[in-house]
């Protein structure tokens, strides 16, 4: 067998496998030698996000990478264009979006996306209805949906739900309501059904948690639907899941509690104990492959990022840290739940 020399490979499966630019050589034992220098190889889904945030004193535009099935720091990706924070993040499995936000002491209705297979800056993608903070996010490989949120000072929350085609550029449309006005909720999903874990307004007065869960059909507009309760009412708290189970991590109630629950996305009912945050956290966000999830502790700046393996009941581990210590990002993955 003779040596083989193709001059580029540009995809094998794209988004959901390898991709080579550049020449390829195999020899005639079938060994493969890939491309180097400034020539480009792109791996597989598993790639996790973790976008924008606030330190004291001020927001930051950083965004994170991490490869979720490798414990390690992040890298730096790019920047938000429009730097914000307390926000929502969702993707497809090529395009990251995030939505909503504060830019202080200004809130914002701007959606802005990302390339995940291409490190780079966001770019402007539509608008929401109006503007608003404290939003989560969920999505499947063609919808994402924001949910509730609310406007500064007057901390008036709402109850809105809208949604996007992820692969079209545009403004956001009405989905429907949930069955109570919150902001920084949880939210994740499978490949059918969102799930949503309602907030109060943090700085609702008295502070009133709640342990309410309710659920979408991702494809039908309309309102949510009752699916059960938390183990114990919070806020501001992370969640992820695979295509069959969510999570939910942390938030306070009204101090930072270390708490991970999970539910079975596909049968209603309350939620379980699945184990223990490393410590008490808040203020983070969360993403996943279809084994791992992954969330920062960010409570007072943090840099902290655990996992779980997704199917197996334990306390969170230790994975890295973000290279620049923040708290109220939003995240998104190329390989949670909600694309199977």
């Amino acid at each position: 067998m003779s040596d083989i020399k193709v001059n580029s490979i540009r995809s094998l499966n794209g988004a959901n496998g390898p991709e080579i630019s550049g020449t390829v050589e195999m020899n005639s034992t079938g060994a493969m030698s890939l491309p180097r220098g400034d020539t480009a190889y792109r791996g597989g889904r598993g790639t996790g996000i973790f976008v924008g945030g606030r330190t004291s004193p001020g927001l930051k535009e950083r965004m994170d990478k991490f490869t979720i099935s490798t414990l390690g720091n992040g890298l730096d990706f790019g920047n938000l264009t429009t730097t914000t924070a307390e926000f929502g993040g969702c993707a497809s499995s090529t395009r990251g979006i995030f939505m909503g936000g504060e830019t202080f002491p200004t809130n914002i209705n701007t959606i802005q996306y990302l390339t995940i297979s291409q490190l780079g800056n966001t770019f402007d993608f539509g608008d929401l209805t109006r503007q608003k903070r404290g939003t989560a996010c969920l999505s499947d490989n063609t919808r994402g949906i924001c949910v509730g949120g609310n406007i500064a000072p007057t901390v008036t929350a709402f109850r809105e739900m809208e949604f996007i085609t992820i692969n079209s550029l545009g403004n956001a449309t009405t989905f429907g309501d949930a069955s109570a006005t919150f902001a920084y909720g949880m939210s994740n999903a499978s490949t059918t059904r969102g799930i949503i874990a309602l907030s109060n307004s943090p700085y609702a007065s008295p502070y009133a948690p709640v342990n309410t869960i309710e659920y979408i059909t991702i494809s039908t507009e309309g309102n949510t639907k009752d699916f059960g309760d938390l183990t114990d009412a919070r806020k501001e708290g992370a969640s992820a899941s695979n295509s069959t189970r969510g999570l939910f991590f942390g938030g306070a109630n009204p101090s930072n509690t270390n708490i991970i629950d999970h539910i079975t996305i596909a049968s209603l009912g309350d939620a379980i104990d699945f184990g223990d945050c490393i410590s008490g956290c808040t203020l983070g966000s969360a993403c996943s492959s279809p084994t791992r999830a992954i969330f920062g502790d960010m409570t007072s700046d943090g840099d902290s990022i655990s996992y779980v393996t997704i199917n197996t009941l334990g306390d969170a581990q230790d994975f890295g840290d973000l290279d620049l210590a923040r708290n109220q990002t939003a995240a998104c993955s190329d390989s949670h739940g909600g694309l199977g």
